[in-house]
């Protein structure tokens, strides 16, 4: 029986049957923590023991390489070529994860042991990304078997084992192997859903900027009952130079670290979307940040000013001291349209003009990640929504970008390919803290979901 029903039953069996939870408990065993360097060997592993047998097994052939930074994780590469003058699929996924901190992790639970409780499949990696890109390679496979051996189309996947430490390299690589990496369409999976129970597709990220501020005024501290009211403290100063920059509601105060607008076709988007309120979230202040925008709009759609963290004196043991220097460290999280090179000057001349001249601004040593998405009203994004509308009864969310950051910019910007999203998570994983998870009920719908996105892919390209 060759059906997009059958593919989507295929899908189901595979979660029912435990061979996928088998294979994620295979992935979620290696402890790929890119953080900790003595953990190259076990980045390799990953690629060359565990992915590289499986997509073999569905008809790719792969090569690992180097990354472009010396030190930093090794990327994979596979194709699967039906014929090289039919439409290229480009799909994406990292292998690495965040450090494991297996001492933090409830009772019964570890980072490199894949358990069941309830609904909840607990393990690091389970929700950021080997749970997320080993279900759309499982969605393949069981449209490649629906559909006979040929899906009507190649596909090429891109592995990186360097994500969670910014990507470092992928810019450089995906330049160097842009002919490798030639497509027509970018499907990945990343980052959570708007809620557990709401299928989303998102179309790119906002970008994220870091960078710090410093206020040295003298070497050491100086006792506050001798010195006190005769020497500026610094922290004071810096505090000030902060609420200068975003007041006391949020609101970011240099214009030109703001988007001039929100675009239409944005705010329509957004229009139906709801952000928080499940269990577990925090409870949204409503007076914060951008005013005159919803919470969606101002999370998917803005701009924002985050103090990160504050330093001065000992605040782990404070003395009589005045302190001799400050420093906070910042970030800007920023939507397409807007140039972060423009960002440190901005700020700069901005504090220069509050008598703040002083207090340095430094670029963090963290990647930038640029913002890209693609527009909303761009034919691919409607053939998306209409597949996952065939498969779930009802429209998904649609977000013009996801809140965080990701090398979006890279697949959009430097590959020059439409990108769609769409995430198996949801927001409560606790994706990057002890006790990550996935939701069982998720993952058996999200199989269906990219099931039903690859037939309709063949369907559509078949057509052209």
């Amino acid at each position: 029986m060759t059906s997009r029903t059958h593919a989507l039953e295929l899908a189901a069996e595979h979660f029912d049957s435990g061979a996928f939870r088998a294979r994620l408990a295979t992935a979620v065993a290696h402890p790929t923590e890119s953080q900790e360097p003595e953990r190259q060997a076990e980045l390799q592993r990953y690629l060359d023991e565990f992915i590289a047998p499986y997509v073999a097994s569905l008809g790719f052939t792969s090569r690992r390489l180097d990354n472009p930074v010396a030190g930093k994780g090794p990327l994979l590469i596979a194709e699967r070529i039906e014929d090289p003058t039919l439409p290229t699929l480009l799909s994406y996924g990292h292998g690495d994860v965040v450090r494991g901190d297996a001492s933090r992790w409830r009772e019964g639970l570890a980072p490199w042991t894949l358990v069941e409780q309830g609904e909840r499949w607990y393990g690091r990696g389970t929700a950021d990304n080997k749970g997320q890109h080993l279900l759309n390679l499982a969605a393949l496979e069981q449209v490649i078997a629906a559909r006979g051996g040929r899906l009507g189309y190649n596909v090429k996947l891109l592995l990186e084992m360097g994500e969670e430490i910014g990507s470092v390299g992928l810019r450089t690589f995906c330049q160097e192997q842009r002919q490798a990496l030639a497509a027509d369409l970018f499907i990945a999976s990343d980052g959570p859903r708007v809620s557990a129970s709401r299928p989303t597709l998102f179309l790119g990220a906002r970008g994220t900027f870091n960078f710090d501020l410093h206020l040295d005024l003298r070497e050491g501290g100086h006792h506050s009952g001798n010195w006190g009211g005769l020497l500026a403290n610094p922290g004071i100063i810096l505090a000030h130079a902060l609420a200068s920059l975003v007041d006391a509601q949020g609101q970011i105060q240099v214009a030109g670290l703001k988007p001039t607008e929100l675009p239409a076709p944005v705010r329509r988007a957004l229009a139906d979307i709801e952000v928080g309120g499940a269990p577990g979230d925090p409870a949204i202040d409503p007076h914060w940040g951008e005013p005159g925008l919803t919470p969606a709009e101002r999370v998917y759609g803005w701009n924002t000013f985050e103090l990160l963290a504050f330093t001065t004196g000992n605040p782990e043991a404070p003395v009589n001291a005045i302190p001799g220097s400050a420093r906070a460290h910042c970030q800007i999280r920023f939507v397409a349209g807007c140039d972060c090179t423009t960002f440190i000057p901005l700020i700069e001349a901005h504090l220069a003009e509050r008598g703040f001249a002083a207090v340095r601004v430094t670029r963090a040593k963290d990647e930038i990640l640029h913002a890209s998405r693609l527009d909303p009203e761009n034919p691919w994004v409607d053939w998306a929504l209409t597949s996952l509308t065939h498969t779930l009864g009802e429209k998904p969310a649609l977000l013009p970008n996801f809140g965080g950051g990701l090398p979006n910019d890279i697949f959009a910007d430097i590959l020059e390919l439409p990108t769609l999203w769409v995430p198996h998570s949801y927001p409560a994983c606790s994706q990057h803290a002890p006790n990550e998870h996935l939701l069982a009920p998720v993952v058996r719908q999200g199989l269906q979901l990219m099931a039903g996105l690859f037939w309709d892919l063949g369907d559509r390209w078949s057509r052209s």
